[in-house]
């Protein structure tokens, strides 16, 4: 079993990223910016949101944090994209999700420019995806995609399993796969909810893409032999056993799972840190976009 390792490799991405910010430098051209947009005071969001400045700051991107509280109006949210959008020195933006109640995500989303929407999220990126045109592709799925080609994991020909079908993760990565590109080329099954049979479906699939939200739901009776596993779900468990009260929990139950497994991503460790590289990676393109 190879533990398919996202922070060591989102490292070797950042050290890239690095060496082409300085490139830019000695050849007098713009440094990336990244702006993020946070509303509320949402401890996961925050906690992510600290992270991506972290990683501007390490590879040599300016990088603004535009911070809000959560009682904001949604005219007053529209109106902040809207200077994101003009300022000229912001090459992309994300707009932290989940937002107050009181604000349609939706409407947000389609309010930020497509040229600038690193997060992938906006209908025209989601419409080249799907066509396989140049765009900027959500940064989970981008990420998942790079880890399996770094570890040059076969995807081709095989039948692969996506368990969910979010319109930020089981729905992008299904496409993705079965595209013809050099981690693609896949049949692709999406399981959800509804499906009925997905413990056989489980059982015969070659990789298996766990992204449904339900801590430690796929087991080692639902897998064959050296299936490969990418576990995108992360949840706080109660454990008293641990110094915070919690453990964290992918949607994979790692210990009978990995047994079988020919590579495995951990949780914490795996799918999560290639987000926040894959977030910057879209970034630089954004501003290689305006040279």
């Amino acid at each position: 079993m190879i533990l398919l390792d996202g922070k060591t490799t989102s490292n070797q991405i950042k050290e890239e990223i690095a060496e082409a910010v300085n490139q830019r430098k000695v050849e007098g051209k713009k440094i990336p910016h990244l702006a993020a947009v946070l509303v509320g005071s949402d401890g996961a969001s925050m906690t992510y949101v600290n992270s991506k400045v972290k990683a501007c700051e390490r590879i040599g991107f300016t990088s603004t944090l535009v911070k809000r509280d959560d009682d904001i109006t949604e005219e007053a949210l529209l109106n902040e994209i809207d200077k994101l959008n003009n300022d000229k020195d912001i090459d992309g933006f994300i707009v932290q999700l989940p937002l107050p109640k009181q604000i349609d995500e939706q409407k947000v989303i389609m309010a930020v420019d497509p040229e600038k929407d690193v997060d992938g999220f906006h209908p025209v990126n989601v419409g080249k995806m799907t066509l396989d045109l140049p765009a900027f592709i959500s940064a989970t799925p981008y990420g998942i995609l790079e880890l399996l080609g770094r570890y040059d994991v076969e995807v081709s020909g095989k039948h692969v399993l996506v368990i969910g079908r979010s319109h930020i993760v089981g729905r992008p990565m299904s496409i993705l796969l079965s595209q013809k590109r050099t981690v693609g080329n896949a049949t692709v099954t999406v399981a959800h909810s509804r499906t009925k049979n997905l413990k056989e479906l489980a059982q015969r699939a070659d990789i298996i893409i766990a992204a449904l939200g339900m801590p430690e739901f796929l087991t080692g009776d639902m897998v064959k032999e050296g299936v490969v596993i990418i576990d995108v779900g992360i949840t706080r468990v109660d454990d008293a056993s641990r110094p915070r009260g919690y453990r964290l929990a992918g949607d994979v139950h790692f210990e009978s799972v990995s047994k079988k497994a020919s590579y495995i991503t951990p949780v914490p460790g795996g799918v999560g840190p290639m987000t926040i590289a894959m977030l910057l990676k879209n970034t630089l393109l954004a501003c290689e976009n305006k040279d």
